[in-house]
């Protein structure tokens, strides 16, 4: 499994207004800037996580975004699953009940189903908060080290 440049830009997006995290709409263009990303692919990202309910938004000179929810209650798992869509690791699982022909006499499976569980495991019980703990403690390390 691989995660696209959306899903990475997504929940760095989620993580900047996590950060910023004051009750006040951010702009696309203060989120470009400390991210490095470029405004008009954040915009695109945007509309997907505001069609969802996961960032609220409003227009004029004080306009922008913020999150709906506290970070608490967003998972990295949710995050990237709204992007990217399923995350199992081959094709054949994406159906529930499984469809391949072959999935009763594959061994490999119980290899692919351990490695989905393993990713399920990490990205389902990291919160945004506790990406804002390390984010925080990052820039204490590196700002003690200058």
């Amino acid at each position: 499994m691989k995660i696209s440049t959306k899903g990475r830009y997504a929940l760095r997006l989620m993580l900047d207004l996590a950060m910023n995290n004051t009750g006040e709409y951010v702009t696309i263009k203060s989120i470009s800037e400390r991210q490095s990303i470029s405004d008009k692919y954040l915009e695109q990202i945007i509309i997907v996580l505001s069609r969802a309910g996961f960032v609220k938004s409003t227009r004029g000179a004080q306009g922008g975004y913020k999150l709906s929810r506290s970070p608490e209650e967003y998972t990295v798992g949710s995050i990237l699953r709204l992007i990217e869509g399923s995350l199992v690791p081959v094709a054949c699982m994406e159906d529930e009940p499984n469809q391949c022909p072959r999935c009763d006499k594959c061994v490999t499976i119980d290899i692919w189903q351990q490695i989905y569980e393993a990713i399920n495991n990490v990205v389902d019980h990291i919160t945004l908060a506790d990406l804002v703990k390390k984010q925080q403690d990052k820039l204490k390390i590196s700002s003690a080290n200058s």
